[in-house]
């Protein structure tokens, strides 16, 4: 029997120890149970890895307790854990505290307890009437628990027949109510009821597909041979949902369990709507895991998975590390999307970490987009993914007409940031009772504040950007670090009253809608807006149930969404993502247009889409315009591979960040002469360089970047020459491999 644990101390940098196994516990802890040990004078969390039956350290001292014996992590997310420390260069420890939830990891919150009350014995109408004489209360508190006919929450029972403490309490005394503490799990759905939605008969080209699927979920019982992972290359609005939810019920029914990933978190009270109303009669067995979750609530979503209550799990990237047992697929919707990608240590993406977990757990993995990244569709060329395809939209619906608008030539017209077209295409709408989406991924009102007398610019001070205005609040703001002041009503520097706001963002184009289109009615959706926590999902519901005319916003409304009365988009700016420094802005902007076109035509009425552009003529647009992801593929993977971008390389960008400019291009110096005396073979590192963005958050931000074919031995090569390397106290270095961020 093991004597030693070796444990993970919470917060330790990644280092692991030795503890000895208290007599009581020895054969009860297992790798993935938490402990608490002595560390010097405190008491610090930690999770067993590990069980030894020696150990070379000399002092190794006892566990202090034990906070759950039971594994709260299973063999293979440790396995999973150990192997993101090792692709993505960080520590063990780092890498643990995104596969375990904070929430899980401090164990500070519990179980929810409420007091419940029921009838001690049945009592008649003839005993409500007599005691309705005397204690009115009493008897409508009694009259409830009759006709409810199970326990009642005593709060609900203050609530519905103001029966407070004092009357229940006389009740227990008189021996007709009996109460007991039960433990009541939060809902993040709790309020909302979800009515049976049957499953929708397929096409041909969704039941080939579907049955491929079956086939990778099937194969898993057979283990020869882990299945492939799928990329579903379906257009907007092919049905590509409703073969995920067939494939989840199949799933079901072979006792298994599924997770199903969204890119955003604004994507999940759709998604869940779907999943709980085709899922009805079963609507618990639903789990939804995301940031805008509370405490207590992600806590009871987290054990209900790990206890197997829970068998769907629907949420952004970290749901991948959800507990679920017998794990039968793992689904990615919208699989292109950057924020699939954590942006801060460790970080992964949630993509590949479902392609690896589907791997390890020999699980179906399911990807599906109808823009798929280079980096999927070039695996499926290779034969490492296996390529699915559905070309036609469901019931024959036609793909929207897409018209490019030449705003160079509109704005000599009268500078509105709406073509006349567009205004004319957006009245007839309103006066066919169809509603209109107006795309514009831009916040604010004005997104620059200019003297033109002295040439002030209003900029932020921590960041090397402009700040934006923001009428509704009456102050600018930056959309890095989040730095506000009051808007200036003068310039600060000359005081000429004449400073200039221009630019344009979704509050700008809301007022000028409002002020084309009086009669319609016309919301807002971005984060500015969406701040309570069910904003976001009224707001949708309203626009749903035909209650707005215009919606306004940001990519909030780009990607999954599905309202058939939708037959116009307008996209205000086309070129806002082409022309960044970054060799996928081109990548960026096609699936961006094409998934906000994507939103028009999903009903009976064919859809229209306006694209406004300055460059109508980029291969990104024109592309887009004829819905030829083929096309697009063929030219840009040919630039990819002429200059050795991914997917051919694996890129990793280093961040050296200090207060102090000099400190930290000193350092990306030093750091860059290291990594230049041993660097591995077939690889590339670039000059250290100013970031694009070169300060944010008050910091001066450099950058190294190296490509290279073998990216595990570049990893342990960069980790290698970190740890022999001091820098200076103020000098942060970050590490992101496979990078999709290069600003």
């Amino acid at each position: 029997m093991p004597k030693y644990a070796r444990v993970l101390v919470d917060d330790s940098a990644g280092k692991a120890f030795d503890y000895e196994l208290p007599e009581a516990v020895a054969g009860t802890l297992q790798p993935g149970s938490r402990v608490r040990v002595p560390v010097r004078t405190r008491t610090a969390l930690a999770t067993v890895i590990e069980l030894l039956d020696e150990t070379d350290v000399p002092g190794v001292k006892l566990i202090s307790a034990v906070v759950s014996a039971e594994p709260i992590l299973s063999p293979l997310l440790l396995k999973l854990g150990a192997w993101m420390a090792d692709y993505y260069c960080c520590s063990i420890e780092q890498a643990m505290k995104a596969v375990l939830p904070n929430v899980i990891r401090k164990a500070e919150v519990g179980h929810q307890t409420r007091l419940f009350a029921r009838l001690a014995r049945e009592v008649g109408a003839e005993e409500i009437e007599t005691l309705k004489k005397k204690a009115p209360l009493q008897a409508a508190a009694i009259a409830f628990l009759a006709e409810a006919g199970k326990p009642i929450a005593v709060a609900e029972l203050a609530e519905k027949c103001d029966a407070n403490h004092a009357v229940i309490q006389a009740l227990v005394k008189k021996g007709l109510v009996l109460t007991e503490s039960a433990t009541v799990e939060r809902d993040p759905s709790q309020g909302e009821t979800f009515l049976h939605a049957g499953k929708l008969e397929m096409n041909a080209e969704q039941l080939a597909v579907f049955a491929r699927v079956c086939v990778a979920i099937e194969n898993q019982k057979s283990k020869i041979e882990n299945p492939k992972p799928l990329l579903l290359h379906g257009v907007t609005g092919s049905g590509k949902t409703e073969i995920y939810l067939q494939a989840i019920q199949l799933v079901l029914e072979r006792g298994q369990t599924a997770i199903m990933l969204v890119p955003e978190i604004s994507l999940t009270p759709q998604t869940v709507e779907r999943f709980k109303s085709r899922f009805a009669a079963t609507q618990h067995e639903v789990a939804v895991l995301h940031s805008h979750l509370s405490e207590g609530e992600r806590h009871d979503e987290w054990h209900r998975i790990r206890t197997g209550r829970a068998r769907i799990v629907i949420g952004a990237r970290s749901a991948i590390f959800a507990p679920c047992a017998n794990l039968g697929l793992i689904v990615v919707d919208e699989e292109h999307e950057n924020t699939y990608k954590q942006e801060e240590t460790p970080r992964y993406h949630g993509r590949d970490i479902a392609v690896l977990r589907a791997q390890m757990e020999g699980c179906a993995c399911l990807l599906g987009s109808a823009t798929p990244s280079l980096e999927s569709f070039h695996n499926a060329q290779l034969g490492k993914y296996e390529l699915l395809r559905l070309t036609q939209r469901v019931d024959d619906k036609k793909m929207p007409f897409i018209r490019i608008m030449d705003m160079r030539m509109e704005s000599k017209k009268k500078g509105s940031i709406l073509s006349e077209r567009l205004i004319t295409a957006v009245n007839d709408r309103l006066a066919k009772k169809e509603q209109t989406i107006l795309f514009l991924n831009r916040r604010g009102f004005s997104t620059s504040l200019l003297c033109e007398k002295c040439g002030y610019v209003c900029e932020c001070p921590n960041c090397s950007v402009g700040l934006t205005f923001h009428r509704a609040a009456g102050r600018v703001v930056c959309h890095i670090c989040g730095h506000q002041a009051v808007a200036p009503a003068k310039c600060p520097e000359c005081k000429d009253p004449g400073i200039k706001y221009s630019g344009t963002g979704t509050e700008k184009v809301e007022d000028i809608v409002g002020k084309c289109f009086p009669t319609a009615v016309v919301k807002r959706l971005d984060a500015d807006v969406m701040t309570r926590k069910d904003a976001f999902r009224e707001t949708l519901g309203a626009f749903k149930v035909g209650k707005i005319d215009i919606l306004v916003g940001t990519q909030m409304i780009a990607k999954g969404l599905h309202f058939p009365n939708v037959t116009l988009v307008g996209i205000i700016n086309a070129d806002l993502s082409l022309h960044l420094p970054d060799f996928r802005a081109g990548e960026r902007t096609f699936q961006l247009l094409t998934q906000v076109a994507g939103r028009a035509g999903r009903g009976d009425v064919e859809g229209e889409v306006f694209v406004q552009s300055f460059t109508p003529f980029s291969p990104s647009i024109q592309f887009a315009r004829h819905h030829d992801f083929d096309g697009f593929w063929e030219q840009e993977i040919e630039f990819r591979r002429q200059w050795d971008y991914p997917p051919f390389t694996h890129l990793v960008l280093i961040v050296i960040r200090s207060a102090h400019q000099q400190r930290a291009e000193f350092s990306a110096q030093t750091l860059h002469r290291r990594l230049k005396d041993a660097l591995p073979p077939n690889t590339t590192l670039s000059d250290p360089a100013p970031a694009p963005l070169e300060k944010s958050h008050g910091n001066y931000r450099f950058h190294l970047m190296l490509r290279t074919r073998a990216i595990l031995r570049l990893s342990r090569h960069l980790r290698g020459v970190l740890e022999k390397l001091t820098f200076p106290e103020d000098v942060i270095v970050t590490v992101d491999v496979d990078a999709y961020q290069l600003l």
